[in-house]
């Protein structure tokens, strides 16, 4: 075994575990706006690869701690990588809860609700943090790893305005209770997608930088 010949070959598992996430999140916008009970089936299947694939990952890095004992960015690379596939793998189990909803959900989405609490407007933000993240760990991009911050703290204001809506919504309208406690908790799996995402910049810039950046404030 090879150091940077392993080294190279998890990065490239983890930029594949990183499309397949981006993937499963785009078909759970796609399947929730559209209702789409055969989308989400899919990405319900896919969610196996998900699983496989983080195990897969987890052991190879098992495997070079055990066998290679990786030194300085060697070291710093490994510690990352098992923290970004766990990152990813609960950011797919958030893909996955939204549609196992799809699924459970008869009702037709009203659009005015859909409209209000810009539900959509935070699954292309966490989707495009998803690509940004995804092109910086390809690149090592520390400064691309940086804008999620600020688009996190949008969907963080979207999150706490749809929360009110949606609140309201259901004080005007009590037979919607079980759609709107769907969205309701959709958007907080949207949320909790931005800060994962967060969590993977802070492990690249610890990577790259040698910095610990987890529970301090970013400078804007």
């Amino acid at each position: 075994m090879n150091i940077e010949e392993e080294v190279q070959q998890l990065k490239e598992a983890i930029m594949d575990m990183a499309e397949l996430t981006i993937s499963q999140m785009k078909k759970a916008k796609e399947a929730y706006l559209a209702n789409d009970s055969e989308l989400a089936q899919e990405i319900i299947h896919n969610e196996k690869r998900v699983n496989a694939m983080e195990l897969s990952i987890d052991r190879d890095c098992e495997n070079i701690f055990a066998l290679l004992n990786p030194v300085a960015s060697d070291l710093r690379f490994v510690i990352s990588a098992l923290k970004i596939n766990s990152d990813l793998e609960r950011i797919g189990d958030y893909a996955d809860g939204i549609a196992d909803y799809v699924i459970d959900l008869t009702e037709k989405l009203d659009p005015s609700l859909v409209k209000e609490t810009k539900i959509e407007k935070m699954f292309n933000i966490a989707i495009s943090m998803l690509e940004d993240i995804a092109i910086a760990l390809k690149e090592d991009n520390v400064k691309l790893a940086r804008k999620v911050y600020q688009k996190d703290s949008e969907l963080n204001k979207i999150n706490i305005n749809a929360s009110k809506t949606i609140t309201k919504y259901i004080n005007d309208n009590p037979k919607t209770v079980r759609q709107s406690l769907f969205m309701f908790s959709i958007i907080r799996k949207i949320e909790r997608t931005g800060d994962h995402i967060k969590n993977i910049a802070e492990d690249l810039i610890f990577y790259v930088e040698a910095k610990v950046l987890r529970h301090k404030k970013m400078k804007k």
